[in-house]
């Protein structure tokens, strides 16, 4: 039998504010633990909340930039539960007004072009933070919390169970980072927590209209794991119900080590949270006039930046890689500002800088290199006075000290050779030093030509200019 698979996805992700969202202890991540505490976000008596109205302002952001209908009249919350890193007891949230409604996004996969509708995107409180003596609540004998999180914004993203295979999952997953860091309201960094996931998985048979029995997988914490975690849950939910049992609806933690899903807890239901309004909050009103100016402040979110690479010319996977790299988008725009050839560029960034900026583990931010000193390096090669290999050569240089590419040849006598006498004299050489490799290019050998053309450039140190060199090197062979 055929299954469909329908996968729901929920996002939390961390709020870019310097202060928590109900008072004003700084927002940090790596600061000792417990010393980013109040009695607000410890849950002390007589503690009121007062609302972060710029958290709030990033909401309605990436709300509209996920194409959702703003609640004019938000409400907040109280989401009750026990929990050890809750130390109210509950959690400040949002349940049946939210901020944003009804939003969609459009991924693109190997096989097709799919809208996935959002359900919701509200905001609330963090929690604290469990540490476990043996790295994961299973098997440890300890756990200690750190409440510096407590009270962290949090963003929540919630789909519909519109997403279909694994790779459906990452491609959603990856282009909700991409617009939150583009928005500049979140880092995106799921290795330090303040991006994660949960998904909502069931299977049913193909053409069956009713959705079939669903599980939450808790503690994704990478890109690479969501794939895994995704297609060992489906796989495990088939095996159950081809031997004629059922899926059992219960929350699952995606063990990383051994790469399988092991049961933590019969999954709750809203009712079990006991949801009624926040009392100390007054309900959020959104007016027109708000919404109106923070759309505008939307930049040119990835996929909007992608179409644009297209028509200019980048092939859909090198759009693709620069539309979705925020410094490296920044970057590429500003360079052609200055030296019109997009695709020459692409070509450098995408290659030869990102091998660079790989070996240094940097963003192209955290280097030296900038516009004005790729467009020099092109323009050098464009002028002939240096082949693409010495500019490879020297932008080790450009990156880490930021030096003129122009400078960098002169003071080290590396333009490139151009005199024909020069070459011919050189080429003279190769062939008589590789008699035997000259009688298989004249056999009809062609690879035997290039390897002559890299003789002479050898013996120039990488100086001499390739085209010439081709050409004085076949009309000298005849």
């Amino acid at each position: 039998m055929e299954y469909e698979v329908n996968i729901g996805i929920e996002i939390h992700a961390e709020l870019l504010t310097k202060s928590k969202v109900f008072c004003s202890c700084p927002v940090q991540f790596g600061a000792p633990p417990n010393t980013l505490t109040c009695p607000v976000c410890l849950g002390l008596p007589g503690a009121l909340p007062v609302l972060n109205k710029k958290a709030v302002e990033y909401a309605i952001l990436t709300a509209l930039a996920l194409n959702c209908k703003i609640n004019r009249n938000a409400i907040f919350h109280r989401k009750n539960y026990f929990y050890p890193d809750l130390p109210k007891n509950y959690q400040i949230s949002q349940y049946d007004t939210p901020i944003g409604v009804q939003g969609f996004l459009e991924i693109e996969t190997s096989k097709e072009r799919k809208r996935i509708r959002i359900r919701r995107v509200h905001l609330e409180e963090d929690t604290g933070k469990l540490i476990h003596s043996g790295g994961r609540i299973t098997g440890s004998d300890m756990s200690f919390i750190d409440f510096n999180r407590s009270g962290v914004p949090l963003l929540e993203i919630v789909s519909e169970p519109d997403i279909s295979s694994p790779e459906e999952a990452k491609e959603y997953l990856t282009n909700i980072r991409d617009i939150l860091v583009f928005l500049g309201v979140c880092d995106g960094k799921m290795e330090e927590g303040s991006m994660r996931c949960e998904a909502n998985v069931s299977i049913r048979p193909k053409g069956s209209e009713k959705l079939g029995t669903k599980t939450e997988l808790k503690n994704i914490n990478s890109f690479r794991a969501v794939e895994r975690a995704l297609q060992y849950e489906i796989d495990r939910q088939i095996d159950i119900v081809s031997k004629g049992k059922e899926v059992i609806q219960e929350t699952r933690h995606w063990d990383e080590k051994n790469e399988r899903t092991i049961s933590m807890r019969s999954k709750e239901e809203a009712h079990d949270y006991r949801y009624f309004p926040e009392p100390d909050l007054v309900p959020l009103e959104i007016d027109d006039a708000w919404i109106e100016r923070l759309r505008s402040q939307i930049p040119e979110l990835p996929e909007e930046k992608y179409e644009r690479y297209k028509d200019l010319g980048l092939t859909p996977y090198e759009a693709k890689l620069l539309a979705h790299d925020l410094e490296m988008s920044i970057f590429f725009d500003e360079t052609i500002k200055l030296y019109n050839n997009p695709k020459n560029i692409a070509n450098w960034l995408l290659v030869d800088v990102t091998k660079e900026l790989k070996d240094r583990n940097k963003v192209i931010t955290q280097t030296l290199i900038t516009p004005q000193l790729m467009t020099e390096l092109l323009t050098l090669i464009d002028e002939g006075r240096i082949s693409g290999r010495i500019a490879k050569e020297i932008l080790p240089e450009v990156i880490d000290k930021g030096l003129s590419p122009r400078k960098i040849i002169e003071e080290r006598n590396l333009v490139q050779i151009t005199d024909v006498s020069e070459l011919a004299s050189v080429i003279e050489q190769v062939i008589k030093e590789n008699a035997s490799v000259v009688e298989e290019y004249k056999k009809g050998k062609e690879k035997s030509f290039m390897f002559l053309v890299g003789q002479v450039m050898k013996l120039t140190k990488g100086k001499a200019n390739p085209k010439l060199v081709n050409e004085l090197l076949k009309k000298t062979l005849g």
